[in-house]
């Protein structure tokens, strides 16, 4: 796979697809070649990641195990994923009240509760971030995205917070996530499993 010939927006494009999952809307000329290529699958208004697509873009972001950065990065990471339980609780909190019900947001006064511990969870990872950026300068954008998102669901939309049509603060954390696990070449469930033992660890 290494020997498919890319320029930096075909680059920049099928790793967005593959850190993203899937795209909707028109297809960009980058797409486009992309497809040619058999490294997505463009479907009407929809664009996917094809295996080949996806497993370019775990060879072209996978830090080699004598990566001088390999190291900060791991560290840093396993400081995420206990941060990272935090938000899937928000979220949880978010969708659901204590008692069950579907959170309608006619509770003002639950929902700021909720924001202030968002507020939290992003200082929390603002540093980490800084780390992660530092390592990987494309990851940079992330603060700019996640600060954005935050602004937005400050002006009183409540889809920015975890909705999965829009860059929402949720949508944009998965993707980050999603990146580094590309990076650092860890599977889903490995991922769980740390995050578990993490977790567990300092709960203990």
């Amino acid at each position: 796979m290494t020997d498919v010939v890319m320029n930096d927006a075909e680059r920049d494009a099928l790793i967005s697809i593959v850190v993203r999952g899937m795209a909707r809307g028109e297809v960009t000329p980058e797409q486009q070649a992309l497809a040619d290529a058999s490294l997505l699958l463009v479907k009407g208004p929809i664009i996917m990641p094809l295996p080949a697509g996806t497993a370019l873009v775990g060879e072209m972001l996978c830090l080699a195990p004598d990566a001088p950065q390999r190291e900060r990065v791991t560290s840093t990471f396993h400081r995420f994923l206990p941060v990272n339980r935090q938000l899937r609780d928000l979220c949880t909190a978010w969708q659901c009240r204590p008692d069950g019900s579907v959170n309608d947001h006619s509770d003002a006064g639950y929902d700021a509760e909720i924001r202030d511990r968002l507020d939290d969870i992003d200082e929390s990872v603002a540093p980490l971030l800084k780390r992660f950026a530092e390592d990987i300068p494309r990851m940079s954008a992330y603060r700019e995205r996640l600060t954005s998102a935050l602004a937005n669901l400050d002006e009183g939309d409540n889809a920015w917070f975890a909705s999965p049509l829009i860059d929402s603060y949720h949508t944009v954390w998965m993707h980050l996530h999603q990146e580094l696990l590309l990076t650092i070449g860890m599977s889903r469930a490995d991922d769980e499993a740390l995050e578990e033992q993490l977790v567990s660890g300092s709960n203990g």
